[in-house]
């Protein structure tokens, strides 16, 4: 079964490549047989000029961390010795052989994201700010430590943390950070010690690692948050450290990222990925870089500013009042840089904070979570100024109609701490060929009341080592939307492999102070014969919304269709009628009462499991829960047209 999935498996990833891509992709192979031979390569690097910082560290200074990072439902304690290659889930350890051989795609040897997460090193800037703000040696000791074990126990090439281009940047992009806080040149200086580990460990890690991004690019179908990352670690790295080709690969990565800025969004900023929690991660590689230039003197352009604003002012529109982000797509936590001061902290506030800094508009302030550490590195005591000197206006967010896009954010502000939150997908199902961060989600709504979530998207849990969890996290059954006979509305091919994607058709969208209303539809079921068309009206002044279904049989065949609402785990549900539900929140004073179209046969699930998974969400990446969802079914018959209608009234 396993040597199946896996000539199924590249059977159908070979049909998401163009031809070009094919030939790349054998370029690549032939490139790997060439690489082998430079397993455990050490370079000789000798810069005759150590940088200086960049970064406007100054005297920040860090919170009293204890030396201790979560992994996912696991933690590290980072004071003691790391095995870098043991997943601290399953226990298993990846093999020391040619990277690019390694299995992690069924699980057998472990899960690589866990690895990966230890990996990325986004432990160490706290330690080095531990070290600049107290002095103490041991901080700096160690430190060192961790380098030098990492450097000697991953050879070039050789084992699973040399297999992926975007955890070879996202390091570089730390140790970046670090030698900023740690001002490493200074100290290479005044400590002989120091400078021998710098230039026997430290150096050579980075050449390898500028060496490794500049061969390895994720082009093609794969060009999506992975090449924004190899772009931004090899920019931020070749224009900081000066090696012979250091020139060469900055520009070579300045015009990526001036490309994939506008590539991978809209003209209004709206990322293409079809996954909201990528969002925050794909923009703090967009912001390094600029601040990188930018503290360099060497700027990007007009026009990646200009859509770096426009990714901030969707950022503001996208977040509730309590800064909730709605969870459609692929959400697994990724961090670029783990800086926080505060706990919890909200990287999506976090850089409205940073587009308050740099463009100096009041409403990112008024939504941002403060000058944080992280924009204190970034911006300095100037940065804070300039942030504090911003006017707020306490301006209300108002609805936005992302027709082009195909996302819909319907909002009502009314006094302080009340705001009815509403988003509508009718976008495409992800980006590329391979979609790999997208659900089969199309026209499915989240709901929000008053800062708290009601109706949710499922989130992610997994993506390789367990295929049955990951096929009905990202099913249409797990979304707020219409099933017809329990298929998604493309064809999942692969963990992160969608084919067969279907085209959503934004009929009408249109917005007024009284009501919002937007009509959709896809032909995610043209397969089947189907067609669903949905409807959402938001009445701002009786505070309700109105779902209309419209399901087109065209077939002779009869169908079974699945109306489906999925609740946040905190919501109790209490029945209130034939077909109607009231909704609770232990943390909102109002409340929610949902009517299902009465010709609709309602079943109530929690955390099933059999006869086929339902009920069940993740708020956070390898965490599941059990929650309530409902599912209301119906027997389309052919050659048929029906016409289902379901409210949602928010109740004082």
């Amino acid at each position: 079964m396993k040597i199946e999935n896996q000539y199924s498996w590249l059977y159908y990833r070979m049909r998401a490549m163009s031809v070009p891509e094919v030939m790349y992709r054998v370029q690549q192979y032939a490139q790997k047989q060439t690489d082998k031979q430079r397993m455990d390569w050490q370079p000789c690097v000798d810069l005759s000029c150590l940088p200086k910082p960049i970064l406007p560290v100054g005297s920040v200074s860090a919170p009293a961390w204890n030396m201790k990072q979560e992994i996912f439902e696991h933690q590290l304690d980072y004071s003691q010795p790391i095995d870098w290659h043991l997943d601290l889930d399953s226990r298993k350890r990846f093999p020391l052989e040619y990277a690019k051989t390694i299995d992690i795609r069924t699980g057998e040897m472990g899960s690589a994201k866990y690895v990966w997460e230890v990996n990325r090193l986004l432990f160490l800037p706290r330690l080095a700010l531990q070290y600049r703000a107290t002095q103490q040696p041991e901080y700096l000791r160690r430190f060192v430590e961790i380098c030098e074990s990492w450097v000697t126990e991953n050879p070039y090439l050789r084992g699973i943390n040399w297999y992926s281009n975007i955890e070879v940047n996202i390091r570089l992009i730390n140790w970046f950070i670090c030698w900023n806080i740690l001002d490493a040149s200074t100290l290479a200086e005044r400590h002989p010690e120091f400078r021998q580990f710098v230039f026997t460990h430290w150096l050579p890690s980075i050449y390898q690692h500028c060496v490794y991004s500049r061969a390895n690019p994720s082009f093609h179908s794969s060009a999506n948050n992975h090449l924004v990352a190899e772009y931004c670690g090899l920019f931020v790295a070749s224009s900081f450290w000066r090696f012979p080709e250091s020139a060469a690969w900055s520009a070579y990565a300045r015009a990526g990222l001036e490309c994939e800025i506008q590539q991978q969004h809209s003209s209004l900023g709206i990322n293409r990925e079809e996954a909201a929690e990528y969002i925050q991660f794909v923009t703090d590689f967009f912001l390094i870089a600029y601040v990188s230039g930018f503290h360099q003197k060497k700027p990007f352009s007009d026009a990646y500013s200009q859509q770096l604003l426009n990714i901030f002012s969707y950022i503001a529109n996208l977040l509730d009042q309590n800064g909730n982000f709605p969870q459609y797509g692929d959400d697994d936590n990724g961090k670029v840089l783990m800086l926080e001061d505060r706990t919890p902290f909200n990287n999506f506030r976090s850089l409205l904070t940073s587009a308050a800094t740099l463009f100096k508009v009041p409403l990112f302030k008024q939504y941002a979570q403060g000058y944080d550490l992280k924009n204190q590195l970034f911006f300095g005591a100037e940065g804070q100024q300039q942030f504090d000197a911003i006017r707020l206006t306490d301006q209300r967010l108002e609805s936005r109609l992302f027709a082009e896009e195909g996302h819909f954010i319907l909002r009502k502000q009314e006094e302080p701490g009340q705001e009815i939150y509403l988003h509508f997908d009718a976008a495409p199902l992800g980006y590329l060929s391979i979609a790999a961060h997208g659900h089969a989600d199309a026209l499915s709504f989240i709901m929000h009341l008053d800062g708290q979530p009601f109706f949710i998207d499922p989130g992610t849990y997994i993506y390789h080592t367990d295929s049955a969890w990951r096929r009905y996290f990202v099913s249409t059954r797990a979304h707020n939307t219409v099933c017809i006979d329990g298929q998604n509305q493309a064809f999942q091919a692969g963990d992160l492999l969608w084919l067969n994607h279907y085209q959503t058709t934004v009929k009408r969208a249109q917005s007024t102070e009284e009501q919002d209303e937007v009509i959709a539809s896809h032909n995610g079921y043209e397969r089947l014969g189907c067609e669903h068309e949905r409807g959402i009206r938001f009445l701002k002044t009786n505070r309700q919304i109105c779902l209309s279904d419209q399901l087109v049989n065209r077939q002779k065949i009869t169908r079974t269709v699945e109306v489906l609402f999925h609740l946040a785990p905190d919501v109790r549900v209490a029945e209130a009628g034939f077909n109607q539900y009231r909704l609770s929140h232990p943390a909102v004073k109002r409340s929610v009462l949902l009517t299902i179209d009465p010709e609709l046969a309602v079943s109530v699930a929690r955390g099933q499991t059999e006869p086929v998974k339902f009920g069940w969400y993740s708020g956070r990446f390898y965490h599941k829960e059990p929650t309530t969802a409902f599912c209301a079914r119906f027997t389309l018959p052919g050659k048929t047209t029906a016409n289902f209608f379901h409210q949602i009234t928010i109740l004082s």
